[in-house]
């Protein structure tokens, strides 16, 4: 159902809730069009872009959907403050964050859209939903270790918080959070060299975010940490149970937490 728009009683008042999409996008021209196929459901699709170079807005305007609305604005190395951007553009009740290499399941939509009509919602005081997301790495879909259970509040009410962290950020709600039993699919990394290009990215900006907090743990910890991460994601979260995939995933991840560290030696030894 396109255009959908549902009524909710609260406090006795009886007002229209419109659901926002929020999308963040550079240079995502291979996934912006399967993503907003996801949200079309949606009232109205926010797109943030931070300044891509390749056809990625021209893809969108082509597309010619009065339902999307585009800003152009650099992240600046804070995700946080870019959603926190595209929060404030939105005009619905409830707003749902969907990054570009992401597809709302059908399931879930279908959940959003039921437990959110009048009838349903069984409680009033819920102002956000914790979504668990799901990683389809190079076809194969990845059921355990670090990225088996993954949960994220991505829906919440406009107002009921802000993001928080320039990178691995999270949305603060303040009030009740529930979860939401549907998946949301997700499509990282489909190259190892866009793997480590990422890699190498928000590493750069988590560990400057560290540095500027004064934190400086024991040159030790760029050893011990990532291999602990490694024998939790691999065997004791049974990563090894997805195979070939799971493993790379399982030392991609652990160099990911090897680079913040070793990065954030780095800094304190240039002060």
């Amino acid at each position: 159902m396109n255009n959908v728009r549902k009524r909710i009683t609260l406090d006795t008042n009886l007002r229209e809730v419109k659901f926002s999409a929020v999308i963040l996008t550079k240079n995502e021209e291979d996934n912006i069009v399967d993503c907003l196929d996801s949200v079309l459901w949606c009232d109205e699709i926010i797109i943030v872009d931070d300044m891509s170079k390749d056809r990625t807005i021209e893809i969108v305007k082509n597309l010619k959907n009065k339902k999307i609305k585009i800003f152009n604005r650099s992240i600046d190395n804070d995700f946080s403050a870019q959603r926190n951007y595209a929060l404030e553009k939105a005009n619905g009740e409830w707003v749902l964050f969907v990054d570009a290499d992401e597809r709302i399941s059908e399931g879930l939509r279908f959940e959003i859209e039921q437990i959110i009509a009048p009838q349903n919602l069984f409680d009033l005081k819920i102002k956000g939903f914790k979504i668990r997301r799901t990683d389809f790495l190079w076809g194969k879909q990845l059921t355990h270790g670090e990225a088996g259970n993954i949960k994220f509040v991505r829906l919440a009410k406009k107002n009921a918080g802000s993001w928080m962290g320039k990178v691995h950020e999270e949305w603060k709600i303040n009030g009740k959070v529930a979860d939401l039993k549907n998946l949301l699919y997700h499509y990282p990394h489909q190259s190892i060299s866009l793997f480590l290009k990422e890699i190498n990215y928000y590493t750069d900006i988590r560990a400057k975010e560290l540095y500027d907090k004064k934190k400086n743990p024991p040159p030790f910890f760029a050893i011990i940490f990532p291999l602990g991460k490694f024998i939790f994601s691999f065997i004791f979260k049974r990563g090894f149970m997805d195979g070939i995939e799971g493993f790379i995933f399982a030392v991609l991840m652990s160099f990911h937490s090897f680079l913040v560290r070793g990065k954030l030696w780095i800094l304190w030894q240039k002060k």
